[in-house]
């Protein structure tokens, strides 16, 4: 009896083996997938940083004079190398959707107040680079040299009617996707592909609702994702949760998911979920986007999935080293 069910063990172990057995299946025939937070933008300490604090007046001293969410940046973060550039929304009060990160323009700008409280009108009239130090306060390096910066999400995609952007709603209201699908139909937007977006679990299923052929995620989706295929991949299993959305490949645990890499891939392509490498190291719980070369070190030459990338500039051309096509 005791033979039996160690054979049985032995049978049950190999059969988890070989589902999960990554030198069973592919590695996928394509390149890694880049995509650039903010396009090339003035990165900032983080150290001790709240939620609501102002990034600008905490930005390192500049190395190129890129501002977030602007068309130059943008235009910079596709000649890097970025498959896919992520920006932000709010709604105006004149029926525009401005591209613009923070929920306020106090700490960027010369104005006062919540951004979506305002017109397009107003807000092109606006400095986005008058609020910016890197020294206290001491110097403004930007100011006067950011008016009018501030794009329409019509225009971004018209700028760029061949390029892939992955847009944040900013707020958690539903009757906001409402106003951004009314706008994209109205403008036949995006022009090429689906919409890919993100935001809370909120929003994300009013996108769902009015977009199926939507691509995006939550933070919450992309959590539940990854802790359901955790426990459950060992069998096959996709979650429901990972579906047209995305999952994440922290360089803490990569070796936990089961089929990593190729298997654990294929399974990801076929279910439609992006796979997205990020950093974790050194920066708290949270998730975080990848700055440095050697952050990248954890993924082999061969790894076909999505880099949330910081510092496009420096990571675009290092990853065209590091990670040669096979196909």
């Amino acid at each position: 009896m005791r033979k039996i069910l160690l054979l049985g063990v032995a049978a049950f172990a190999i059969a988890i083996y070989l589902t999960n057995a990554s030198w069973l299946a592919q590695a996928p025939p394509r390149d890694p997938t880049l995509i650039s937070h903010r396009g090339v933008y003035q990165t900032y300490s983080k150290e001790n940083l709240g939620r609501d604090d102002c990034t600008a007046i905490r930005v390192f001293e500049p190395e190129h004079d890129y501002l977030e969410n602007t068309i130059r940046s943008m235009r910079a973060a596709f000649e890097a190398g970025a498959n896919i550039v992520e920006i932000d929304v709010h709604p105006t009060t004149d029926g525009e959707f401005a591209v613009f990160h923070d929920w306020t323009i106090d700490c960027r700008t010369e104005g006062k107040g919540t951004t979506r409280d305002y017109p397009m009108s107003y807000l092109k009239t606006l400095d986005i680079g008058y609020g910016y130090t890197a020294d206290g306060g001491k110097t403004f390096p930007f100011r006067g040299k950011g008016v009018g910066l501030i794009p329409t999400l019509e225009e971004v995609y018209r700028t760029f009617p061949d390029k892939r952007f992955l847009v944040n709603i900013k707020s958690n209201q539903p009757q906001e996707v409402i106003l951004l699908d009314k706008y994209l139909r109205e403008r036949q937007l995006p022009p090429k592909g689906p919409l890919l977006v993100y935001g809370s679990e909120r929003v994300m299923q009013k996108v769902r609702a009015l977009r199926p052929d939507a691509w995006g995620f939550s933070r919450e989706s992309v959590q539940t994702c990854s802790y359901r295929y955790l426990l459950l991949g060992w069998s096959g299993h996709i979650p429901a949760a990972c579906r047209n959305g995305a999952i994440v490949v922290p360089n803490t645990w990569e070796w936990a998911l089961w089929g990593w890499p190729n298997r654990f891939m294929q399974r990801m392509d076929d279910a439609g979920a992006l796979v997205m490498a990020l950093d974790f190291a050194g920066r708290g719980r949270a998730m975080h986007g990848i700055y440095k070369p050697q952050e990248l070190d954890f993924l082999s030459a061969d790894y076909r999935g999505a880099l949330w990338v910081e510092k496009i500039e420096v990571i675009g051309p290092y990853a065209k080293t590091k990670f040669t096509s096979q196909h």
